[in-house]
């Protein structure tokens, strides 16, 4: 008699083999909503994912459906075409930053090596799909979860390379810096 296959926990956060990448994918909150009808209730499922490949492109999103599993799958689907790409300085971010989102603010700094991860549960989940080993947040303000990481995502939009920063002002690099 053969074992059932186990599964794996709800929140792990694994790679997995969609196209020719392999994508960073962590479910940050699944809420049940549910209708009160005239026969009883209708329950929902919304999930909000995130998913990264670890080098610098990250994206976000949610899913709703009756099920569970077809959230899930939603949210990863929406999730990889809505992907954005962040710059990654040294394995940190170039510079600090603070992120919003209605009520929900992050702030991310810089870090030095052998830092890690510094980040409550929704911000890390977005820092390891982007691929970041050494930074530091503070989440400020509210603490949806669902808010946290749209304000994670919103910081890292805003954030440039010295480069970047230098060929927009017309300047050289180390007038920059």
């Amino acid at each position: 008699m053969s074992e059932a296959p186990r599964r794996e926990p709800r929140g792990d956060r694994k790679p997995r083999g969609g196209d020719d990448r392999s994508y960073i994918e962590h479910v940050v909150k699944i809420y049940r909503v549910s209708k009160v009808v005239k026969g009883g209730r209708n329950f929902r499922f919304s999930a909000i994912v995130v998913v990264g490949d670890g080098q610098g492109r990250v994206g976000a999103a949610t899913g709703k459906a009756r099920e569970v599993p077809e959230a899930i799958r939603k949210a990863i689907d929406r999730a990889r075409r809505n992907m954005v790409k962040v710059p990654i300085v040294n394995t940190t971010v170039p510079h600090e930053v603070t992120g919003r989102s209605d009520a929900a603010s992050v702030l991310i700094k810089p870090a030095s090596l052998g830092t890690g991860i510094i980040a409550g549960g929704p911000v890390r989940a977005v820092m390891e799909a982007a691929g970041f080993k050494n930074v530091l947040t503070k989440s400020l303000g509210s603490n949806n979860q669902t808010n946290v990481v749209w304000a994670t995502i919103n910081g890292l939009k805003e954030l440039q390379t010295a480069e970047e920063i230098a060929t927009v002002r017309g300047l050289d690099i180390a007038a920059v810096l």
